[in-house]
């Protein structure tokens, strides 16, 4: 018997409703597969299908409440080998300010069941939104388990995605997106960019010094998770620390 999460997602994804144009492309079937992909994402795809939630983060959803919402983790194949999709959050914005991240967003209606499809949908149709990504380029290949923002009540549910027909991407909007990039792995295990940061209300969590930014927070746990039980991971000074602005 398959588990309740390959129950949910490791089927296709219903089509929605009649829509046109760019909605058209986001509504269409989405198969979460891993067939195909590259050896060096293996790893992954195993780590993917055993991790239990409290081995990526503390901050679980609660029983009622929190926004639905999801990101999509992005593999591709850069001139440096494996890479990660982020972007930079406009420093305008309300929430999450001039920070790093997955593009991702909340669950529209529209999406569908945020027990079923929905998820996956709203990742790609938000990475497509936020980056210009073509969605008919990537192939979903697995689902990790539901987590927690707790300063923005989000429920977040990553979504990963190996790049398999790379898209031009860029800052669609800049009112939300200062700039979109790809990150190489082996940055982001080199030990020379690895950091412990400090936010002022004492929290402290794992970061990462590359491309000119300062990844934290949810993402760079959840980087950091993938990294370790991939086993990726290459031992870094922990005691290697960078203050978060008061703003943060």
């Amino acid at each position: 018997m398959r588990s309740a999460r390959e129950q949910r997602y490791g089927e296709e994804a219903e089509p929605r409703g009649p829509a046109g144009g760019d909605e058209a492309a986001a509504a269409a079937t989405v198969a979460i597969t891993a067939d195909g992909l590259p050896e060096w994402l293996d790893p992954v795809v195993r780590a993917a299908a055993t991790v239990e939630p409290r081995q990526l983060s503390r901050f679980l959803p609660p029983e009622n409440g929190g926004r639905q919402s999801a990101v999509l983790i992005l593999f591709g194949h850069g001139p440096r080998g494996p890479e990660l999709l982020l972007m930079e959050r406009a420093g305008t914005l309300r929430s999450h300010a001039g920070q790093p991240s997955f593009p991702g967003g909340a669950l529209d209606p529209e999406d569908g069941d945020p027990e079923g499809p929905g998820p996956v949908r709203a990742a790609l149709r938000e990475a497509r939104e936020e980056t210009g990504l073509d969605p008919s380029g990537v192939q979903v290949f697995g689902v990790l388990p539901r987590l927690y923002i707790p300063v923005s009540g989000f429920v977040v549910t990553p979504v990963l995605g190996w790049w398999r027909r790379p898209s031009p991407v860029g800052a669609v909007d800049q009112a939300e997106t200062a700039r979109v990039f790809t990150v190489p792995v082996a940055d982001l295990t080199d030990p020379a960019h690895r950091v412990t940061t400090r936010h002022p209300s004492g929290h402290t969590g794992p970061a990462f010094l590359v491309e000119d930014a300062l990844v934290w927070g949810f993402t760079a746990g959840v980087i950091d998770r993938i990294l370790h039980y991939a086993g990726w991971e290459i031992p870094w000074d922990r005691d290697k620390q960078v203050p978060l602005d008061w703003r943060s």
